[in-house]
């Protein structure tokens, strides 16, 4: 069985791809027959390209730079999908650093696959700091970087691909995107299995309202909902959140502003009461685990308060503008 495999990353082209590429580069073992890197910035400039490119050494002949538009990372993927012709693919994040025998275990896992297997993932290990307990935002990162089926290293055959029609292009972010194609793979009669070759997925330095702008993943839950039904949440094995607890707390502030408008002051009272206590659970539930600094803790009230209507935004306009969604099987049909 052939394992000549291509490697697609898209790219925002942040500081660091060039590490990455430098991990692919240095990695022992066969080398990609093909690498795609997808420059997803709406508007591309070459200038920024010239280093991480550079750092690739005699991988540099076999890699092409193709231009995404900036219409987010599945589109991306589809686009360098499109370009490859080795029977696997292999797709990393920009933000990853292949290990050191990476591309040897690579082939392995694809060899080891058995016909009826489409993908087959990596395993992704996030350093934390050894001397005090994580953050809020490392503790997110390790959960989504060792989520099933994540695409930060995941490589598929690429029939399997074509077949399934790439990834769906309605995910405009990194998110869902990668256990969408996973179900509709499954779906189709494919196994996907875990492999044994590692990358490293380094957390970081983000800003105070990253957590914040994470909320938009929940427009994304809607759309999944609408796909997959109700039960996505059990077969991709991802925690359900707290889409329901944020409801609740918005709704209770939300109905606290307007009795008090309406002045009553009682019914107001208690339900100021009830956004104030869901807040205070929400923000501790984020605050306990952590290291509990002064910088650390400030963040999490600050967002903590704010999360919940935002959330709860972007859940309910993703149920609007995804209500005419059919299920997949429906569009497969």
């Amino acid at each position: 069985m052939t394992t000549a495999y291509a490697v697609v990353i898209p790219t925002l082209v942040r500081d660091t791809l060039a590490d990455c590429l430098a991990a692919l580069a240095a990695a022992t073992g066969p080398p990609p027959r093909e690498i795609v890197l997808v420059d997803d910035r709406p508007v591309p400039d070459p200038g920024p390209l010239e280093h991480p490119l550079n750092v690739l050494g005699d991988l540099r002949d076999r890699t092409t730079v193709l231009h995404g538009g900036g219409r987010g990372p599945a589109a991306a993927r589809n686009t360098g999908l499109r370009a490859v012709a080795s029977p696997w693919v292999a797709f990393l994040d920009d933000d990853v650093q292949a290990g050191p025998h990476w591309c040897e275990q690579l082939t392995q896992d694809l060899a080891a696959a058995g016909p009826d297997t489409a993908g087959v993932q990596g395993v992704i290990a996030v350093p934390l700091p050894g001397r005090r307990r994580p953050t809020d935002w490392e503790r997110e990162t390790v959960a989504r970087a060792r989520a099933r089926w994540g695409a930060v290293d995941m490589a598929y055959r690429t029939d399997a691909l074509k077949q399934a029609r790439g990834f769906d292009e309605r995910f405009l972010r990194a998110h869902r995107e990668d256990v969408d194609l996973a179900l509709r793979l499954l779906d189709a009669g494919w196994g996907i299995r875990q492999g044994r070759r590692t990358t490293r997925h380094p957390v970081h330095p983000v800003g105070r309202w990253a957590s914040l702008a994470a909320q938009r993943g929940h427009a994304d839950d809607a759309l999944m909902l609408r796909l997959h039904g109700a039960g996505w949440w059990h077969r991709v094995a991802a925690p359900r959140g707290r889409i329901r607890g944020h409801l609740a707390v918005t709704t209770a502030g939300a109905a606290a502003c307007v009795l008090a408008g309406a002045g009553r002051r009682t019914a107001a009272a208690v339900a100021a009461l009830g956004w104030a206590a869901g807040t205070a659970e929400y923000a501790w539930a984020r605050v306990a685990p952590g290291p509990r600094t002064r910088d650390e803790v400030t963040t999490l009230l600050l967002t903590s308060a704010l999360i919940p209507p935002t959330a709860s935004w972007h859940w309910l306009s993703g149920l609007w503008r995804y209500r005419g969604a059919p299920a997949w099987r429906e569009v497969a049909s």
